[in-house]
């Protein structure tokens, strides 16, 4: 007999969860977290959970109480005798953070998976993580969808001609390969020189854009500055117009004053993390319908490679 399915959501995430919940066909389930007068959280579920396969909703992204109140979410339904805890995180915060590239420094992307997995989590669904190897950080079954499966469509349906595809830095070019092939295109490179976090040197073109629609791929977009200066550099080397192609939008500081000013004609980003600010240059393609298909499919034991990368 398949398990009763339950579907709750965090605060980061909680207009997503609803559309996630609305997709998968059920309302959200009832959850309350508690702040305390010292600000610290305590979730507690207000329906029963016993013997159900439970969904928790939560990206991960700043500030560092999103990771807190999931970890408190997994724990609630654990001690409230839940059959398995599926958490959903379309959005993995410290993802970035995935090796030591200097001496004495964290590796925070196995910190966090060390947590989500210490509290009690069964499964981990997520999306586009920064590089693919970090699920291997995990010890528990990990279902990596592809943000590509719904922006894709969006892409297709706007007709351009002459497509070509950018990656705005060479750590991008296996994602920017994978995109170019669902169009039959080729791919550019932008090389970037960093001095420090943020902060760019110098950047340059591997390829010929002249006359091209470019569209620039890229997992996550911060500070905006990466994808705004290759956006400008590609216009100043002859393409024709410049998108780019976003999953994960952290959109921080300057982020959308840099967007208004640049040459990109469209920021195309999914919900994974919810926008703070208007901005007239964003389309944003939600990934609710994507998350709800995959947990049927795990519900149902069936197979979600099609969703994978």
């Amino acid at each position: 007999m398949s398990q009763q399915v339950k579907i709750f959501t965090g605060n980061a995430s909680h207009e997503l969860g609803e559309q996630i919940a609305a997709a998968y066909g059920m309302p959200l389930g009832d959850l309350s977290i508690q702040r305390f007068a010292d600000a610290e959280l305590g979730p507690s579920f207000n329906e029963s959970v016993r013997g159900c396969a439970v969904f928790l909703i939560q990206s991960t992204n700043p500030p560092a109480e999103n990771l807190m109140e999931l970890a408190l979410m997994v724990d609630a339904a654990k001690r409230a005798s839940a059959y398995k805890v599926n958490v959903v995180m379309p959005y993995m915060g410290y993802a970035r953070q995935d090796r030591k590239d200097k001496p004495r420094v964290s590796i925070g992307a196995k910190v966090l998976a060390n947590i989500i997995q210490s509290v009690g989590a069964d499964r981990l669904m997520t999306c586009d993580l920064h590089a693919g190897q970090i699920q291997g950080f995990f010890d528990i079954p990990v279902d990596h969808l592809d943000g590509a499966a719904v922006t894709v469509p969006y892409i297709k349906s706007l007709n351009l001609d002459n497509l070509l595809f950018a990656s705005p830095d060479v750590g991008g070019v296996v994602r920017t390969r994978a995109y170019a092939k669902r169009f039959g295109a080729e791919i550019v490179v932008c090389d970037k020189m960093r001095l420090r976090a943020n902060e760019i040197a110098s950047m340059q073109v591997i390829g010929d854009v002249a006359g091209h629609n470019v569209v620039l791929v890229d997992d996550i977009v911060d500070t905006a500055g990466t994808i705004c200066k290759a956006a400008d550099l590609l216009m100043e080397r002859g393409a024709k117009s410049v998108r780019a192609v976003i999953t994960h939008p952290l959109l921080s500081g300057p982020a959308h004053d840099r967007i208004r000013n640049s040459a990109l004609e469209e920021l195309i980003i999914t919900d994974t993390i919810p926008l703070r600010e208007e901005n007239k240059k964003i389309k944003v393609v939600s990934v609710a319908a994507l998350f709800a298909q995959a947990m049927h499919n795990v519900v149902s034991h069936e197979s979600i490679s099609s969703l994978f990368i």
